[in-house]
């Protein structure tokens, strides 16, 4: 199956520039599906963001690079990966409304000073931030007190 997209149309999308025509990006699908052509291009077309969670669970997590000596500690050890990779991916995606990696959150959420005080008989936690970052901050803490849950717990 070959797929042509207008660049005009679609400026980020992926594929070549052939035949010194500017004008049109190509794509080619090998594939033994008896699908209809669209389904076929829309099943592939979802999974091209796959290589991406991989690299992220493997550089970001830590995937690849542990091993236990019990075969049941290394997949526990994976599952727990695997929950905390999609607790942050709910909070990218609820809290933050961002794309960034983890690498990056590390220092914009995670490895901040901080501390508990009392102030009028209620718990307060401060937090040791830059004035620039205090509002994209502030914001954070707006976006948590709005977000719903989309699921449910049984």
């Amino acid at each position: 199956m070959l797929v042509r997209k207008k660049v005009e149309n679609y400026p980020n999308s992926g594929g070549k520039l052939l035949f010194d025509e500017p004008t049109y990006r190509y794509s080619a699908y090998v594939t033994n599906l008896t699908l209809p052509l669209d389904q076929v291009y829309n099943i592939y077309n979802t999974r091209a963001d796959a290589e991406n969670r991989i690299k992220e669970l493997k550089y970001d997590f830590g995937l690849d690079n542990f091993a236990l000596d019990k075969f049941y500690a290394t997949e526990a050890a994976h599952r727990f990966m695997l929950v905390a990779y999609n607790i942050m991916a709910l909070f990218k995606h609820q809290i933050l409304q961002t794309n960034m990696q983890l690498s990056t959150l590390r220092s914009y959420c995670f490895a901040l000073g901080s501390w508990m005080t009392n102030h009028e008989n209620e718990k307060v936690l401060n937090i040791s931030l830059p004035r620039k970052r205090r509002s994209w901050m502030d914001g954070l803490f707006e976006n948590i007190k709005q977000v719903t849950k989309p699921y449910k717990y049984k």
